[in-house]
């Protein structure tokens, strides 16, 4: 089983913040990041990098915004009409 937590160090041991499942003095895997690195591993750097090397500078905004203005409807009416399929 892999849980993700948080938890507080303090006086030499790592306190959870929550609960654990576990059994007393089962012995686990951990690995610990700092709440900043946390929040970096929601990025998906690769990907990104993909995307910045795919980029095309000479398209301007205008043009992007006059290419979607051809899509016939609306995104919004496109949402409503699947959520009322739904129902």
């Amino acid at each position: 089983m892999t849980k993700r937590l948080r938890a507080v160090y303090e006086n030499g041991v790592l306190r959870p913040l929550e609960p654990l499942p576990y059994k007393e003095h089962q012995q686990l895997s951990v690995t610990v990041s700092d709440a900043a690195a946390a929040a970096d591993d929601l990025v998906d750097a690769e990907f990104l990098r993909d995307c910045e090397s795919r980029a095309d500078d000479s398209v301007s905004i205008e043009t992007v915004r006059a290419a979607l203005a051809k899509i016939p409807g609306s995104q919004a009416e496109e949402i409503r009409r699947e959520r009322d399929d739904r129902l």
